[in-house]
This record gives C-alpha cells, sequence and structure tokens, in this order.
C-alpha cells in the first residue's frame, strides 16, 4: 500500500513538469515575402528571392503553413495593403522584394513596432525594426570594367544605362575606373540613353568598341540590337547585371555574353529567415546618422559576383584586383 501512495505521489509530481513543458514549446516562426510585380516565374528578382526562401525552408526544417507569399500589381496602395495585412497576422518577419517597397516599409513598421522587416536591394528606411539588406553594385561593376577592358582585342570598350536610373551616372564613372585598372590604354565610350539605342550602339560598333557593358533593365532592347549586328569576322560581346536584366538568363542570349555582375537576392533572403529562426537580426549600422541598419552585400561576402559567361577565366590581373577589392584596398570607388 505505501508502495502504491509513493508510485501515485512520484506522477503526481512529475505532472506539472510535464504540463509546463507542453504549454512552453518554442512556436514556429511565421514568415512572410512580398515579391515584385509578377512574382515566381519571371527569371528575375522574384526567382531569385524564391530560390533563397526554398534554401531557407528546406534547411530549417519550415512548414510551409507557415510560409506566406504575396504579389503586388506595383501600385503603392496595393503593395501598402498587403504588406499591412501580413503584419496584421502576426507574421515575424515580413521579407519585401526591391527598392519599390521602401516608402510600403517605411510606413508600415511604424505601424508594427514589434515586428520585423526586411527590404531587399534598398538602405534607404530609418527604421530600428528594418534590415536594408542592400548590394555594393559598385565593386561588382568596377571589376567588371576592369575584365572587360583587359578582354578586349581592340581596345575599345561601351557603357550603356539608362538615363532615368539614379546611380546611372555614378555607374558609368565606376566603370570607367575599373577600366583603367585593367588595361591603362583602353578607351571607354559612356552613353546614358532613354531611346535610340540602335544608332548608339551602331556608333560605338562602327568606332571598334568590341566589349559593352549595359544595366538598362527596362527591356532586352540592347542585348538584342547587339545581336543583330553581331558578325563572327567581328564579334561584340555584352555584359550586364542580374537579377534585374532578367533576359539575360534566356540561352539567346548568353551567346553574346562575356560575364555578368550577379546581386545575390537570394542570399540575403536565406540569411534574414536563418537570422529570425536563431531570434536573431541583421542590423549592422549602415548610416548612423539617419539611423539605417542592416547589411551591404559585397564581393568579400558573396553577396555580388562576377561571373564569366563565355571565354577563359580571369586573367592574374583582374584576380588581383579582385582580391583587393575584397580586402578594401582599392579606395574612393563611388568618389570624383
Amino acid at each position: 500500500m505505501a508502495k502504491r501512495y509513493l508510485l501515485f505521489a512520484l506522477i503526481l509530481t512529475l505532472l506539472p513538469t510535464a504540463v509546463i513543458q507542453s504549454s512552453s514549446a518554442v512556436e514556429p516562426k511565421r514568415i512572410a515575402i512580398a515579391y515584385e510585380v509578377g512574382g515566381r516565374g519571371d527569371n528575375g528578382v522574384n526567382d531569385l528571392a524564391a530560390k533563397g526562401l526554398e534554401r531557407a525552408i528546406k534547411k530549417h526544417n519550415i512548414s510551409r503553413l507557415d510560409v506566406r507569399e504575396q504579389i503586388t500589381d506595383g501600385s503603392l496602395g496595393d503593395r501598402i495593403t498587403r504588406v499591412r495585412f501580413l503584419a496584421r497576422n502576426k507574421y515575424q518577419l515580413i521579407i519585401c522584394v526591391g527598392a519599390a517597397y521602401a516608402d510600403t516599409v517605411r510606413r508600415i513598421s511604424n505601424e508594427f513596432p514589434n515586428t520585423q522587416f526586411a527590404i531587399i536591394d534598398d538602405e534607404s528606411v530609418a527604421m530600428t525594426n528594418v534590415s536594408n539588406l542592400s548590394f555594393a553594385t559598385y565593386e561588382g561593376i568596377y571589376l567588371a570594367g576592369a575584365a572587360i577592358a583587359a578582354r578586349s582585342k581592340s581596345g575599345k570598350i561601351g557603357f550603356i544605362a539608362d538615363k532615368s536610373d539614379p546611380s546611372a551616372t555614378q555607374d558609368a564613372s565606376v566603370f570607367i575606373k575599373g577600366a583603367a585598372a585593367g588595361n591603362s590604354k583602353v578607351k571607354v565610350t559612356s552613353k546614358l540613353l532613354d531611346t535610340n539605342f540602335e544608332n548608339e550602339i551602331r556608333a560605338q560598333v562602327n568606332s571598334g568598341v568590341d566589349q559593352i557593358f549595359s544595366t538598362w533593365s527596362k527591356s532586352d532592347e540592347v542585348i538584342s540590337n547587339i545581336a543583330s549586328i553581331n558578325r563572327p569576322s567581328t564579334p561584340i560581346l555584352i555584359s550586364g547585371l542580374l537579377p534585374e536584366q532578367y533576359f539575360l538568363n534566356f540561352s539567346a542570349g548568353k551567346k553574346n555574353q562575356y560575364l555578368v555582375v550577379q546581386k545575390r537576392f537570394d542570399l540575403a533572403v536565406e540569411q534574414i529567415i536563418a537570422a529570425e529562426v536563431a531570434d536573431k537580426n541583421i542590423l549592422e549600422i549602415l548610416d548612423g546618422k539617419k539611423g539605417i541598419y542592416g547589411h551591404r552585400y559585397n564581393l568579400k561576402d558573396g553577396g555580388v559576383t562576377v561571373k564569366v559567361v563565355n571565354g577563359p577565366a580571369f586573367s592574374s590581373r583582374i584576380q588581383t584586383i579582385s582580391a583587393n577589392l575584397k580586402a578594401g584596398r582599392i579606395k574612393n570607388l563611388q568618389g570624383s
């Protein structure tokens, strides 16, 4: 009888512990991602972001029931409605793909200070619950300029960008600096355009340009025009920027490519989810005066890459320039 009493007392002692352990079980993280117009299947920014999401889901055993994906129609009102909906529905991390979400994230993060937000490819949102995950694209453009200049047989290369792009002038300047580092004798023709692609491309080719780097992402007009005048006897190679220039991923365009600079949206998405799962944030100081936090991906951490599509690997000279960029030994890339 005494043994039965002791056994019963032991069971009663253990019961509260079991109940406490059950009630304090860690609830799964709920992750949401708001894509740009088009969503998955765009061969560009959305597909690359989704690639990082898929890797994170697999690596951290995240249930798809705890993941919500949204696609905007591109209007500010729609962006705000969708992101606010996600915040109201208690998603702990809301990832917004693309700088066009900046105003939305600024507003909704202020409304929901206990929700963590991340914006990919932007560093303008000054909120402590926002991770601005941007890219040092200028490092990639500098290295691309050096590699293209070193590869050019004619010693003449071109740069084409969208005149309405706020970073176009700076990108052109960085490209020219990189080209000089790769070949001090190279001649660079730089043009910022809004129309007349065909005329400008033909003018560059007629002047002897055999390599063109373009950041134009509104359409494939630049690459298609180059392809139309390309000849085996006088090949002209195009290089560009991913994921914005999604058309560079198509096989028809690859045969005319030399290299691509890529911003790793997938890495940014994967790492911000990993941080959330680990109850951490990515909030390095990007601009202390403005109160902007997050991380600026670069060549060193693999968030910006420059890869050859067609042709030999980079020469030792270009590899040295790459190493110097990663080590921070090349200064004032964006300055005059």
